[in-house]
């Protein structure tokens, strides 16, 4: 895969792993959550924004591929609970609780959409939290995940939550991303914001987003522009299904790769115990 993209994924880049429910985005998104681990020696961090009733398994996945555990964050309970404190955080935090919630504005009404606004308004100090907790600890690796298929990029709150990640967050100097996070006792703990300064920019995000295409030749044909998210994103994958020798098999295509080389072929791949193989 690294080879394909010219070296790899960079520091301070945003990618979309565009494809099908089953395809393979999870665990391709898992593998490079893995690679921090060698690398930053750090693994990083799973932002789940799936609404749907279950988990995306991401535990199971990470347990597969690498035989490591991921901790699951529990909501309103230690979301918030002191940044600095000792000890790694936990690797997952499922934003939208797998409450089985609409993420569509076109599924809602009025005041269906106000209550879930209201519900992200008071969930959003927690998410920066999370993130803010991760950075401050080494974590450089983020993983997003559960992104259903929309028709507009403008009817999906879980697209806006991906750009708010990547630009408030991610990319925002740390004494910022500690404003935000410490508020009125920002000026308080001005010592321990500096004790944990880090370079910004040097994060990587990786959007894993769901489309009703499962053929890769629908997704390669379709107008690779899906609003400002892929317009803006420094790399975009799309993983589909193709016939090969008769029988339908994986494979993937680099639709898009910002300022360095990319492979222009389509590129099979299975999937095994182990996770994606080339």
């Amino acid at each position: 895969m690294d080879e394909a993209l010219g070296g790899g994924l960079l520091p301070g880049s945003l990618t979309l792993l565009i494809g099908a429910t089953g395809v393979g985005k999870t665990q391709l998104g898992m593998h490079f959550l893995q690679g921090g681990s060698e690398q930053e020696q750090r693994l990083g961090a799973v932002i789940d924004l799936s609404s749907r009733g279950d988990s995306q398994n991401h535990d199971g996945y990470s347990q597969r591929i690498a035989g490591l555990s991921l901790t699951t964050q529990v909501i309103d309970r230690d979301a918030l609970a002191c940044p600095f404190m000792s000890g790694p955080p936990a690797a997952v935090f499922p934003f939208l609780g797998y409450g089985g919630k609409r993420v569509l504005r076109s599924q809602m009404d009025v005041d269906e959409w106000h209550l879930l606004q209201a519900e992200l308004n008071r969930r959003l100090p927690q998410l920066f939290r999370f993130v803010y907790r991760h950075l401050i600890h080494g974590g450089r690796r983020f993983v997003i995940d559960g992104i259903e298929p929309s028709e507009h990029t403008g009817d999906s709150i879980q697209l806006d939550l991906v750009e708010l990640i990547d630009r408030r967050m991610l990319k925002q100097d740390h004494d910022w991303l500690a404003r935000e996070v410490l508020r009125e006792k920002f000026y308080d703990s001005q010592v321990a914001v500096e004790e944990h300064a880090y370079p910004a920019g040097h994060s990587a995000a990786v959007a894993l987003v769901t489309t009703k295409h499962a053929l890769l030749d629908q997704l390669m044909t379709a107008p690779l522009a899906d609003g400002d998210l892929a317009a803006g994103a420094n790399t975009v994958i799309l993983l589909g299904r193709v016939m090969r020798e008769g029988e339908m098999s994986r494979a993937l295509y680099i639709a898009k790769h910002r300022g360095s080389y990319a492979d222009s072929r389509v590129i099979p791949f299975t999937i095994e115990n182990r996770g994606i193989c080339f």
